[in-house]
């Protein structure tokens, strides 16, 4: 057990999808995993344990923002052992070509400033994700028939950001997309010599203002979801 996670020993899986929402976390567990377990429910935040096509596998709630996603992958890794950590998430667009309901997977994350920031000090890190992942999920979406893009996130430390003059820069330099999680996730797997990945639905649009209607989530967030435990276990 942990400050954050009761689950005992033998409770984690090695792979571990790692939505943002607890109350996603449970949805995803009951519509895609056999038999899930309640396994942590400290503060709330959900983790279930079950198996997909025979593989065991959690979904883990980490909360929003990189402070809170960097407990929980903390303690997954360092005290329970998971070795493969697949962010399955929201973002907002920040290029034309990027439409709401596609798929962003992120090969790279750029930020201000991540909670491993202390260690890095004056070291401009760049996080990447794990090659195998990024390669097997793009097989796998492609197969689904969902819109795809792969290239650079910005993991930003507000939701309610005021600095339009960053975001048109980032624009101006490809980023696809906006979240707030994955930067912290890619370094700390790098730390710890796991593996990471991070799969994002398009809910909103920057540009366009448009958004993904709440009846819509659900199906589309479930493409998400498959392309990540197919990229897990390819």
């Amino acid at each position: 057990m942990t400050p954050h996670i009761s689950a005992q020993p033998g409770d984690i899986a090695e792979t571990v999808l790692l939505p943002g929402d607890p109350r996603r976390a449970k949805w995803a567990a009951e519509t895609f995993l056999d038999s899930p377990r309640l396994v942590n429910e400290v503060r709330g935040m959900f983790g279930f344990t079950g198996t997909w096509k025979g593989n065991e596998v959690t979904i883990h709630g980490t909360g929003m923002g990189m402070p809170s996603l960097s407990i929980y992958v903390n303690e997954l890794i360092r005290e329970y052992g998971a070795r493969t950590l697949i962010r399955i998430g929201s973002a907002g667009a920040m290029q034309p070509q990027v439409k709401v309901r596609d798929v962003v997977l992120a090969m790279t994350s750029t930020t201000l400033s991540t909670p491993s920031r202390g260690i890095l000090r004056e070291l401009n890190y760049a996080p990447c994700a794990d090659y195998g992942l990024l390669a097997a999920a793009h097989a796998a979406a492609a197969a689904k028939g969902v819109g795809t893009h792969v290239g650079g996130i910005y993991s930003s430390d507000v939701f309610y950001d005021e600095r339009p003059d960053l975001n048109e820069q980032m624009q101006r330099h490809g980023i696809l997309a906006v979240e707030m999680e994955t930067a912290e996730l890619y370094t700390l797997a790098a730390r710890h010599d796991a593996r990471a990945l991070s799969v994002l639905t398009i809910s909103d649009h920057l540009l366009t203002e448009e958004a993904l209607p709440p009846e819509d989530r659900e199906r589309s967030f479930g493409d998400m979801v498959e392309i990540a435990l197919e990229a897990a276990f390819a």
